[in-house]
Order: structure tokens, then sequence, then C-alpha cells
């Protein structure tokens, strides 16, 4: 899908980093029957080491994964210049709000709960990506 005004003609992609493969394969199906380009990654480690290759918009992390978790990978993207436009959304099963103001403070854009509502999914994918791919204010 592509965003217009924003990046006119550019196909939108979307990684997700879940440890759980019918999570990420189902995601997957639901944004690119949407129009969107999406890769996977199987847990954090994985997802950094493909970001420079895939070069996402938006990126779906879980929290709770093996090797690095969400908010530590969500961490070292939103501190890195060359990484820290792309959006982030928690996802995660936990739904106490602790787990939503660690995923805040870890420099997430939103958060999601699983099982998620797909048409949810897509409301908050586009609002983000459009808020994504607005220049800074100053």
């Amino acid at each position: 899908m592509t965003i217009e005004g924003a990046h006119p003609g550019k196909t939108m992609k979307i990684m997700i980093v879940d440890d759980e493969f019918f999570i990420s394969r189902s995601l997957a199906f639901l944004l690119e029957k949407e129009g969107y380009e999406c890769c996977t990654a199987n847990d954090g480690e994985e997802a950094l080491q493909l970001l420079d290759q895939e070069k996402p918009d938006l990126l779906f992390l879980d929290i709770n994964m093996p090797n690095k978790n969400g908010y530590e990978v969500c961490r070292e993207i939103k501190a890195n210049p060359e990484t820290q436009h792309i959006v982030v959304i928690m996802l995660t099963a936990k739904g106490q709000s602790e787990f939503e103001d660690k995923s805040f403070g870890a420099g997430a854009d939103a958060f999601l709960l699983k099982p998620y509502d797909p048409n949810q999914v897509m409301a908050l994918v586009e609002k983000s990506l459009k808020i994504g791919a607005l220049p800074p204010q100053d």
C-alpha cells in the first residue's frame, strides 16, 4: 500500500517480529492482503540484523521473545539515527498497563494486544504510517 503525500508511489514495508509462527504469518497475511509488503523475523536479534537489508517503514514487535526482548530491540532502534524513524508497534498478550507504559518508555509509537482485531490492526497501521511519514515539526 502506498501512503500518498508521504512517499508517493512507494509500497510501505512492514516487519513482523514474533517468535510465534502463527502470529507472524497471520499478521503478514492480513497486511499483504491490504497491499503492504511484509517480512518477518523470529526474534529480536534476527530483526536487528535484517533492518539494514529490509528497511521497513513499520515494525510489529512482540515483547516476550528469546535472545533480545521487544523492549531491548525497540530501544536500539530508536537510539540509532539510521532506524529511529521506523514506526514501532509493540505487540503482546499481556494487557496490564505496566507493559504498555514500559513499551512507550522504550520508545514504542503504539501498543496492540493479542489476540488482535483485524480492523483495529489496519486502522492502527494506516494511522501510524501517516504520522510516522510526516516531517518532524520545529
